[in-house]
This record gives structure tokens, C-alpha cells and sequence, in this order.
């Protein structure tokens, strides 16, 4: 065990060295920050003198080795946009983009799972159709059209919940949405717009895992030794299903806070994806860099929870491990 972590935080390292290079090439290349920096009448030695005291006039490898040396430290430098830490700005807008992902994955989860369930065990009911019809229109639809059209619904028409912005915040050592009924109230469509997808996946997942696991020969033994359906279906085979279901949804949950650019555009949801659309517009590139590394981090970390999870929850893989240890 102490083996399969070390190596896979040796292959994240490389990973974390990988994005970090990619993402400040490319950043160096989409923009000069001067000319937002500076007035229209500035001259051309303001402007170098600019650029000398940001290090843009550096060679590419100084320029990256001084970045990288920094961003080990967790020290992104000075946002050319806002003229604050990186870390700062990006620590004032984490919770944000934290609670609004923690809010869509428990929606997907706790929609999603039950209606596969629901879907694999009565397959060929109208309802189930229905579901698999809707959830088939959920995945196609892109999700600014998504909640464009959750606006239009419940803030235009009904005008039941807030269509922008975080509402009433409170401290708990952030600024918090779920505390507050303001807050959460301001929280729901935002949420269900970045949940759809993954709620249709999450269904479809454990749709397909339950009518194959109904169909191994140890269900088939559970039901002769007289155990009621209950027992099988919730016992053993959506016990049997989780492991499939933990890999998306922890994938899903990186992908959530890595495009949560769009739905936080949309509703001009104060958080990281946001900060980030901002920051390509000016090409800020400590903040963008710093966005990616971040965004990098949050995947590798998921993966090694991930497989980690594997482990405990699979008992085939302890045995292979045994097995071939012997």
C-alpha cells in the first residue's frame, strides 16, 4: 500500500511539473499585460519599464524557473489585474466555486443514484422510459442554453429564485451561502445547471451497473438462499455498483470545478471560474497559470482519493495483491 502511494504521488509530481510548464508557454504567448496595464499615452519606455519590473523582459526559461520556484511555496506572485497576491485573490474566491460544486455533486448524487436504481430495476416501465428520455435531453443540451432557460422559468416567469450573483453571505470563516435561506436560495439554480450533466451520467452508471451486476450468478445464489428482493437489490447489487460510480463522480467533481467557467458566467457567480474568464481577458497570466495549477492539483488529489477508495472498497484487489505477493 505504502508502495502504490508513493508511486502515484511520484507520477502526480510530474503531472503537477507538466501542467505547470504547459500552462505558463502558452499563457506567454496569448497577450501583452502592458498594454492593459498602461494608458493609451504611455510611451515605449514606461512600457519597458513596465515589462522590466513584471520580468516579462526575461528569458522564457528564468521567466519559468523563477514561477516555478514561487509556485512551490504557494507563492503565484501579483495579479496584473487586481495588483494583489494570486493567493489571495484566489483564496477570496475558492469558497464560491467549493460550495457551488459541493451543492451540484450531492444533487447529482443524491438524484441520480436512486433514479438508476429505479431505472434498472423496473427497465421496461413507462416511467423508467420517461426518465432515460429526459436524461438523454439533459446531456445534449449545453449548459449555458441550461441555465439561460432555468432563468427564464424560475426567475422571470415565477419569480421564485435570484437569477445572478451569491445573495446573503455569512462568515464562518469564509463567506458562506449555506447558512443563509438568501444564500441558498441564490445557490439552487446555479447548482442544477452545473449538476445536470453529471446527474444524467450518474444515473445512466448505475442504470447499466445494476442490470449487470442482476444478472451474475451470485445474485441468482442470493435469491435461491431466500432473501427477499430488498436484501439482493440494496444488499448486494447496488453494493456492487459503487466502485464504478466513485470513479465518475470523482472525476466529475474535477471536471465540475474546471468548467465551472460557463454556469459561473452566466449566473455571475463570484468564484474561481469567473475570476479566471476575467483574468483572459486581461491576460493576467500569474492568475490564469496559478488557475490551471490549482485546477491540476484538485484532479490529482481526486484520482488518489480515488484509487484509494478502490482499495478499501473492492476486496478483489487486496486479494490480487496477496495473490501476487505471495
Amino acid at each position: 500500500m505504502l508502495a502504490f502511494i508513493i508511486r502515484r504521488l511520484f507520477q502526480s509530481l510530474l503531472v503537477m511539473v507538466a501542467v505547470g510548464f504547459i500552462a505558463f508557454s502558452l499563457f506567454n504567448f496569448v497577450g501583452d499585460p502592458v498594454n492593459n496595464m498602461v494608458g493609451i499615452d504611455a510611451t515605449i519606455e514606461e512600457r519597458q519599464r513596465m515589462a522590466e519590473s513584471l520580468g516579462l523582459n526575461d528569458p522564457f526559461p528564468v521567466q519559468f524557473a523563477r514561477f516555478a520556484a514561487n509556485a512551490v511555496r504557494g507563492d503565484f506572485g501579483q495579479s496584473f489585474r487586481l495588483s494583489v497576491p494570486v493567493e489571495d485573490a484566489i483564496a477570496e474566491r475558492l469558497p464560491a466555486t467549493l460550495e457551488l460544486v459541493f451543492v451540484a455533486a450531492l444533487l447529482s448524487l443524491a438524484i441520480g443514484v436512486p433514479l438508476g436504481v429505479y431505472t434498472g430495476l423496473h427497465r421496461n416501465s413507462p416511467l423508467s422510459r420517461l426518465l432515460l428520455t429526459v436524461s438523454l435531453i439533459g446531456i445534449s443540451l449545453p449548459t449555458f442554453l441550461i441555465g439561460i432557460l432555468l432563468i427564464l422559468v424560475f426567475s422571470v416567469w415565477l419569480n421564485w429564485l435570484p437569477s445572478f450573483g451569491r445573495g446573503e453571505t455569512v462568515d464562518i470563516g469564509w463567506q458562506s451561502n449555506l447558512v443563509s435561506l438568501d444564500g441558498l436560495r441564490s445557490i439552487i439554480l446555479p447548482a442544477l445547471t452545473l449538476c445536470l450533466f453529471q446527474l444524467t451520467l450518474v444515473m445512466r452508471l448505475v442504470r447499466a451497473e445494476m442490470l449487470e451486476v442482476l444478472r451474475t450468478d451470485y445474485i441468482k445464489f442470493a435469491r435461491a438462499r431466500g432473501l427477499t428482493n430488498r436484501a439482493v437489490h440494496f444488499g448486494h447489487a447496488l453494493k456492487n455498483t459503487l466502485v464504478p460510480v466513485i470513479t465518475i463522480t470523482g472525476l466529475q467533481i474535477g471536471n465540475l470545478i474546471a468548467f465551472a467557467i460557463i454556469t459561473e458566467t452566466v449566473f455571475q457567480w463570484p468564484g474561481m471560474g469567473l475570476l479566471f474568464l476575467q483574468a483572459i481577458q486581461f491576460v493576467d497570466i500569474p492568475v490564469m497559470a496559478a488557475y490551471l495549477c490549482l485546477v491540476a492539483f484538485i484532479f490529482v488529489l481526486i484520482n488518489l482519493v480515488v484509487d484509494l477508495l478502490y482499495y478499501t472498497i473492492d476486496p478483489r484487489l487486496r486479494i490480487d495483491k496477496r495473490v501476487h505477493g505471495q
